[in-house]
């Protein structure tokens, strides 16, 4: 009896003292310490889209040596934006990154309210830049954008080219965000260029899930498989998802029918690999460097407050490689080069027009 009560003496003891032997979280409120903290739009860090892709940027930074210590907070509500950046001010951390045009005013007034801390704003465009107000100027708030006209127009125009039937869909979140537009009406362009080039004509199926509230656009799996089988019964070979974790419902259900799927905001083939066999590429928005990028700035205070314009271009085509024609790839590789040195056009506004 006295040996089982030694034992568990010693257990006991050992198990106070565990906790004192784990290291210490880092202190954010150090100034030889930088702590950078992400807060998603409405969904998952692991959507496999958009909100990871900047999560991956943030973890970056600390694998590169920029960031001591890195977190993420799932924003659950609309109405949470504030309370879940204020966390991070609060706690001291030196950066924070938001996710999502719809962060845009919450970021701006913490921008205000926290005038020590660098704010990126991922798809958030700082209009005040342009504007002759200088009082409502963000020296501590950068915006990161991306080209989604030139992502899109990119895979239109290989869906386009790839089509046997000459119908091709996009399932998007809604088009009062103005990057998701961009991509849908870039995809459109995309494959009237292709037509253009090569004497075709496709129909081009795009609809955006503009029929709810912000909190379900992008978390609708069901309807945007839904809305890829009704695109597929008339005919699309080829579905396009730009809608986090609503477009992966339509890249999935065009992948399990046997169709081209088309990816967006990073490489799904690598994040989707339920769609991966039948993953034609997808429109890239270089999310994760973007962001791992504009880190280092901010810690080495040569981050300029405004609008940063990162990268945009189009995936490998991974196991389809083999099925894509030479003429094809090429042709992709001369778009390419042609929007990045101007002498393509989209033609796209940044907004929808009114």
């Amino acid at each position: 009896m006295k040996k089982f009560y030694f034992v568990f003496a010693a257990l006991l003891i050992a198990a106070m003292l565990l906790p004192a032997c784990a290291p210490a979280a880092p202190d954010c409120t150090q100034e030889d310490v930088f702590c950078v903290g992400l807060v998603t739009d409405v969904g998952k860090i692991n959507d496999k889209s958009f909100n990871q892709s900047a999560w991956e940027g943030v973890q970056k930074s600390k694998t590169d040596g920029v960031a001591d210590a890195v977190q993420y907070i799932e924003t659950a509500d609309a109405k949470d934006y504030a309370k879940n950046i204020a966390t991070f001010a609060d706690a001291g951390y030196d950066a924070i990154v938001t996710v999502g045009f719809n962060l845009g005013e919450a970021t701006a007034a913490a921008g205000t309210t926290y005038p020590d801390i660098s704010f990126i704003g991922v798809d958030q465009f700082q209009a005040w830049q342009f504007d002759d107000d200088k009082a409502n100027d963000l020296a501590n708030v950068t915006g990161l954008g991306f080209p989604e006209d030139n992502a899109g127009f990119l895979v239109g125009a290989l869906a386009a080219m790839m089509s046997e039937s000459h119908k091709v869909g996009a399932v998007c979140g809604t088009d009062a965000v103005p990057p998701v537009w961009r991509f849908g009406e870039g995809y459109k362009a995309g494959a009237a260029y292709a037509d253009g080039q090569n004497a075709t004509t496709t129909e081009v199926f795009v609809v955006y899930h503009s029929d709810v509230g912000f909190d379900k656009t992008f978390t609708d799996p069901e309807w945007g498989a839904q809305t890829a089988k009704s695109m597929m019964d008339q005919g699309a070979d080829a579905i396009f998802g730009c809608g986090g974790i609503t477009g992966n419902g339509a890249i999935t259900a065009a992948a399990q029918a046997g169709k081209y799927a088309i990816g967006v905001d990073t490489d799904q083939y690598l994040t989707l690999p339920e769609a991966a066999p039948r993953m034609l590429s997808s429109a890239m928005k270089l999310i994760t460097p973007g962001v791992a990028g504009l880190l280092a700035q901010a810690k080495d205070g040569s981050i300029a407050p405004g609008n940063f314009t990162g990268q945009a271009g189009y995936a490998p085509f991974h196991d389809l490689d083999s099925s894509v024609p030479a003429d094809v790839k090429s042709a992709m590789e001369a778009i390419n080069a042609g929007l990045l040195d101007g002498s393509i056009k989209t033609n796209v506004p940044p907004v929808k027009p009114e």
